[in-house]
């Protein structure tokens, strides 16, 4: 077969071994697939008719097609024959070279290594309910020392009725965050979850969100504390300065590594329990020593006008301040892989039913003994408590434990993100709207587990019901605090956008350097330049080194359509020049047929990147995978897999992979 016109009955009857036939003139050569063996009622059509053949006759015809010549050894420039934008410069580095077929059999060390892998992960397992429910409990929990106060500006002596109606919305949170970690058990949600189940833009939307939220939950906490203190004693420098300390000190604690700081947060959560249960034992006692009139003196004075519309927006109000009564849940996935299996939904329970105990019952007790004039103060409310329920040696136990408790907190946001440079005031002035924005991530990435990766694996599932009652109550309550203070949402994008900002330009670093890249291009001065006629060729290498990291999609099929999105994913959400199908297969026969041909389409279609193929040898497990990690020196973070179904036999964890498809 010479040419692509010849009519010859020799085109359609190439064996496997012509598979391909170089045409000297245009330097490309021609792909025969060869079709499946047909059944024997068919007829294989064997010359050529003058009518087109139906389909079902088709299909078990060879099909040609033009493929660029190729090194049976990779290399070269896969340059497409379009026009360059650079004037001055060769736009060389945009391609990369062609890919190659290799087959691997994984060795001994290998296997080693993903064995050491696979005993590690599960290893790292530590957490049992208590110490999980301890490292994010002193933020939950600690936190009526700064909500209180806010609650009470807001809603008045309706305080104990909005706390109380605030600490219940969780329950429909609480289904939401068991179905997305028992589907994606992974560490760092829930970034790791809208990455899993979206675009690599929203997951970093989401981090940049949960980065200040860490940020907020370490800097409100520390404020707190160093307020109740500098209350208390007289410091030698301003409050900002303690809580900066504060913050310096428990990030040196966080370096201890998550196992030790849980032991550290457990021991501070147990002294805050037993300093609140005095505080209400010592509370009742007083309560029913002096009575109730001070209770109804508060309530004459801060019920305002009795009217149906006016209570109700004193309540909603409340409610929606009283959210900072619940900061710290967010905080628990983030740690998620480190908990045992099954301990997650006790973990939430741990947390949620004494945040419902400890906000109400303070509020309560607060309005019962203390003046209302001095809660509205916010002058360390719960240390004026004690020291009206049992005198000083009592407020002075709960202002260490408040200082104690607080600095846990402030190690539950370090956990999350060890480093922040935020205004004291703004932070906790944005506080509430934050934090809300980052539990309405958990009913997004909930709808899109459903909508994209419904086959996945999971105990419990939360009706479509609970989800969007749960978005509408959220984005409810995001409008209150709003209209509460409207200034909060300046200070909250500003934060956000700056943070996002960064991320997406780490994310697409590559494509800012291609900009200024032209940039330079287009002057012909800078090109000309001694001080800068170089620049050009050092922004492209350094584009050349951005996309130097390779990754690998793990296939099963070789369907050519899902195999195009695939690639398309890796092109918009990571910057590679260099991917690899990787196919596990047991034996020759369970190959494929159409792999081979498909990968060499794919990997003219995509210029800018070398598509390498890697059939191994093995069957497709957590621990091949891993050991083909290490062959490759690939991490699993940068492997990338569809979704399994109900019947996959290994958890989706041990992989360490990305879920990138249905």
């Amino acid at each position: 077969m010479s040419t692509p016109s010849s009519k010859s009955d020799e085109a359609f009857g190439a064996s496997s071994s012509d598979d391909v036939a170089l045409d000297s003139t245009t330097n490309e050569s021609w792909i025969a697939i060869e079709p499946p063996m047909p059944p024997r009622n068919i007829q294989v059509i064997s010359d050529l008719c003058s009518e087109p053949p139906s389909f079902s006759a088709a299909q078990f015809d060879i099909v040609l097609r033009r493929q660029h010549q190729r090194s049976r050894d990779g290399g070269g420039v896969k340059k497409a024959a379009i026009p360059s934008r650079f004037l001055n410069l060769s736009d060389t580095f945009e391609f990369s070279g062609w890919g190659t077929l290799s087959r691997i059999e994984l060795d001994p060390s290998d296997i080693s290594y993903g064995e050491k892998c696979i005993q590690d992960g599960r290893r790292a397992k530590t957490l049992g309910q208590f110490t999980a429910s301890a490292l994010a409990g002193n933020a939950v929990l600690g936190s009526v020392f700064y909500a209180l106060p806010a609650v009470v500006i807001a809603s008045g002596v309706y305080s104990p009725i909005s706390l109380f109606i605030a600490t219940l919305v969780l329950f429909l949170w609480r289904p939401i965050m068991e179905e997305l970690a028992s589907a994606l058990p992974f560490g760092g949600a829930p970034y790791t979850y809208l990455l899993n189940v979206s675009s690599k833009w929203l997951a970093l939307l989401g981090a940049a969100m949960l980065l200040l939220d860490y940020a907020s939950t370490s800097v409100v906490s520390a404020a707190t504390a160093a307020a109740y203190l500098s209350g208390e004693v007289s410091l030698p420098f301003p409050a900002y300065v303690g809580a900066l300390l504060v913050v310096v000190v428990f990030t040196i604690v966080s370096l201890s590594g998550l196992r030790e700081s849980a032991r550290i947060a457990l021991v501070v959560l147990s002294l805050h329990i037993l300093t609140m249960l005095a505080l209400f034992v010592a509370s009742v006692v007083a309560w029913a020593r002096t009575g109730n009139s001070l209770i109804h003196e508060n309530w004459v004075m801060g019920r305002g006008p009795l009217r149906a519309g006016h209570i109700v927006g004193e309540v909603f109000n409340g409610v929606c301040i009283g959210v900072l009564g619940l900061t710290g849940f967010e905080c628990t996935p983030s740690y998620v892989s480190s908990i045992k299996p099954g301990r997650f939904p006790r973990v939430l329970r741990n947390l949620h039913y004494p945040a419902i105990f400890l906000n109400c019952l303070s509020m309560l007790f607060l309005l019962a003994l203390v003046p209302l004039e001095t809660i509205l103060s916010g002058a360390n409310v719960l240390s004026a408590l004690a020291s009206v329920a049992a005198g000083k040696w009592l407020r002075i136990w709960v202002v260490v434990d408040a200082v104690v408790v607080l600095c846990g907190g402030v190690l539950t946001g370090i956990l999350g993100a060890c480093e922040l440079s935020d205004s004291l005031s703004i932070v906790s002035k944005m506080f509430s709207l934050i934090w809300l924005a980052v539990m309405t991530l958990f009913p997004i990435a909930v709808l899109l587990l459903k909508f994209n990766r419904g086959r996945l694996p999971r105990q419990p599932r939360t009706s479509l019901t609970i989800v969007f009652s749960t978005l509408i109550i959220a984005f409810v309550i995001i409008g209150g605090n709003i209209a509460i203070d409207p200034t909060i949402v300046g200070y909250a994008a500003a934060y956000l956008v700056a943070l996002a900002t960064i991320f997406y330009v780490t994310m697409k670093k590559g494509r800012f350097v291609r900009w200024f890249l032209w940039i330079y291009d287009q002057s012909s001065s800078l090109n000309a330049f001694l001080w800068t006629k170089n620049w050009g060729h050092r922004m492209a290498k350094m584009m050349m080194h951005m996309r130097r990291q390779p990754v690998c999609l793990l296939v099963k099929t070789d369907e050519i359509n899902r195999l195009f999105h695939k690639l398309l994913y890796v092109c918009e959400n990571e910057e590679t020049s260099r991917l690899k199908l990787v196919h596990f297969y047991d034996e020759e026969g369970g190959i494929p047929s159409e792999m081979e041909a498909n990968w060499k389409i794919l990997d003219e279609a995509f210029p800018e990147i070398t598509v390498d193929l890697v059939l191994v040898r093995g069957p497709f497990n957590p621990l091949n995978v891993a050991a083909l990690a290490n062959r490759l020196q690939v991490p699993t973070t940068l492997m990338f897999m569809s979704c399994p179904g109900q019947n996959f036999s290994y958890p989706v964890a041990d992989f360490g992979t990305r879920i990138i498809s249905l």
